[in-house]
């Protein structure tokens, strides 16, 4: 990295203790430094400056009462990290291991990520390190209405679009947005992934996991292959990776690990969608429950172990960086020739070389799966426009993004001489569009 080394230099500098910033950041200047040696503009008018450092970062204290009239006190974060193509989008994480640099790298990837869906929406994320587990809907929602109570001054409908993420489902989403639309007396598209008989969309659901297999279909399409027949391990047993697994199932694949945070299951035979449902989004409990109704399923402690099991794709839907290098050997060794990232960097840089030295269809979280910011993005037309589209409407929409997704990547890729390394044309496809709009309003952020 040698025309963008001073701008690693001033993130490291300026955001210590951060690492995942510092491993987002560095995969995309990587990547850019082609970029930077045929647009010496970018450079001059400080554009690679500029999109590393957020337009405005927002902290604040969020006190509730619990159960037992305890005052409990939690850490909200915003951080609105580029608008140059459209209000701030971007989804909010409630989970204990929230700090101000996942969301900074969190929010940095959904600058580039937006971008690649080609739709009018600029990056940002938010969340708390408030855990939602163990607590009552109470709870939950006194939590809700205080995070709002904050966060309403910073947002609003062509401004900046919250949405969910781990550990922020439908409840959550429909507290919070109770909250706003009694400060602000507006019934306004401000949330996306709300209730359908209140501004949702269809497929909003399904579209991550659902679009992660659109993506990955038409790049296996590139080299001949395809999901029919093949065997998929997934990660993660949450909504990424439940309909993740249903829709590579509609596509021919033996779908046979999910996973969470204790450990996960290995179901030869193909998971039972069915009781996956059951068990996460109904009785809210543990995947280990799935032997239960499952006995020749197997269940092993140790979430890491899912990558050890013998597949032909692998789509890791869990969470970031849970992909290490030896387990990317581990994937290479036993025949796995694609990897396609549900989840938001769920593979280390070293894990990623390991992938794309072995010559491993490799479709990374920016593109794979923007499929869930794309939908929020046609929710936010449909409350636009007063209207809602059909499943199908819908559902046609989102391939035609993720396959334009794949090809826009994949040209890029090919133009600045890195065919086939998705991880180079992504960043260098949602860049060029975001950097042509940052150049073309000067010096406004």
């Amino acid at each position: 990295m040698k025309l963008l080394s001073n701008v690693m230099e001033q993130v490291l500098k300026r955001n210590p203790n951060e690492p995942e910033f510092h491993q987002a950041a560095k995969e995309v200047l990587e990547s850019l430094e082609l970029v930077a040696e045929r647009h010496p503009e970018f450079i001059k008018a400080g554009i690679f400056d500029r999109i590393v450092e957020p337009e405005r970062q927002i902290i604040f204290r969020v006190p509730w009462v619990d159960d037992n009239g305890n005052v409990r006190v939690n850490r909200g974060f915003r951080v609105q990290f580029n608008s140059a193509i459209g209000p701030y989008k971007g989804g909010l994480r409630f989970h204990p291991s929230v700090n101000l640099g996942i969301i900074k790298f969190l929010g940095f990837e959904q600058i580039f990520k937006n971008s690649l869906t080609g739709l009018p929406i600029g990056g940002a994320k938010g969340g708390s390190d408030f855990d939602p587990k163990g607590k009552s809907d109470g709870e939950v929602m006194r939590f809700c209405q205080s995070f709002m109570t904050e966060l309403y001054r910073h947002i609003g409908p062509d401004t900046d679009v919250p949405a969910g993420d781990i550990g922020v489902g439908a409840r959550e989403i429909g507290y919070m947005y109770g909250q706003y639309k009694r400060i602000k007396n507006d019934f306004t598209g401000v949330l996306t992934g709300k209730g359908l008989t209140w501004g949702g969309s269809l497929v909003r659901t399904e579209a991550t996991g659902y679009g992660l297999c659109y993506f990955v279909e038409e790049m296996l399409k590139a080299k001949g292959k395809s999901f029919k027949g093949a065997t998929v391990a997934i990660s993660g047993s949450g909504n990424v990776a439940i309909y993740a697994a249903e829709k590579a199932q509609e596509l021919g694949a033996n779908v046979v690990t999910m996973s969470d945070s204790n450990g996960y299951i290995y179901d030869p035979d193909g998971i039972k969608l069915d009781t996956v449902k059951r068990i996460k989004e109904v009785e809210r409990k543990r995947i280990k429950e799935y032997v239960k109704y499952h006995p020749s399923a197997q269940y092993t402690e140790g979430c890491t172990g899912v990558w050890t099991v013998k597949c032909d794709i692998a789509l890791p839907c869990a969470t970031q960086n849970e992909i290490d290098e030896q387990s990317a050997k581990t994937l290479v060794a036993n025949g796995c020739y694609a990897v396609g990232e549900g989840a938001n960097m769920p593979s280390t840089n070293e894990a990623i070389e390991v992938f794309l030295n072995a010559k491993v269809l490799f479709a990374p979280a920016k593109a794979a799966n923007a499929g869930g910011v794309a939908t929020s993005a046609l929710e936010m037309s449909q409350n636009s426009m007063r209207y809602s589209w059909t499943f199908e409407e819908v559902d046609a929409k989102l391939k035609q993004i993720m396959v334009n997704i794949y090809k826009n990547a994949s040209a890029a890729a090919k133009e600045y001489g890195f065919e086939d390394n998705l991880v180079v044309g992504a960043n260098i496809a949602g860049f060029m569009k975001v950097a042509n709009a940052m150049y073309a309003q000067g010096i406004a952020y």
